[in-house]
């Protein structure tokens, strides 16, 4: 199982938002900078992530983007499941471009899906708060103290 780079910098997104002391705002321009990521790329993550009721975006001169709710109330599994946009594991897992002849008696299919249904399960039982046990160290390594 592999995500996409685009659900990984969500994520990184969601800590970075979340581990601002004081309730201060993020910025693109900060993010991009801590994790090396263009702020074009960035732009279309906090979208997606504003428009899923995640973060909230603030225009204007002092403005920025901040968690929609709290960190206990996000799941990670929802935020992977919302960012990937499919989660086709072989061939097999799309109709529309599945060749494989073999398809109709293969068991592969369905123990991938079970392994991949397992690891959601998982994800599921997280929440953002739950990456958060470590803040004064994601703080320090983001350079926010």
């Amino acid at each position: 199982m592999r995500l996409k780079k685009y659900t990984d910098y969500a994520l990184r997104v969601m800590i970075y938002t979340a581990s601002k002391p004081n309730g201060e705002l993020a910025s693109k321009g900060e993010i991009s900078k801590v994790f090396h990521i263009s702020e074009n790329h960035l732009g279309k993550i906090i979208h997606q992530l504003n428009k899923l009721g995640m973060l909230e975006t603030i225009r204007g001169r002092s403005g920025g983007i901040k968690l929609a709710k709290h960190p206990k109330e996000i799941n990670i599994g929802y935020v992977v499941r919302a960012m990937e946009d499919d989660f086709h594991l072989l061939e097999c897992f799309d109709r529309d471009t599945n060749y494989c002849v073999i398809t109709p008696a293969c068991k592969l299919k369905h123990i991938l899906n079970d392994a991949l249904y397992a690891f959601l399960k998982v994800l599921d039982e997280y929440t953002l708060e739950d990456l958060l046990s470590n803040k004064d160290e994601l703080q320090a390594l983001m350079d926010m103290k």
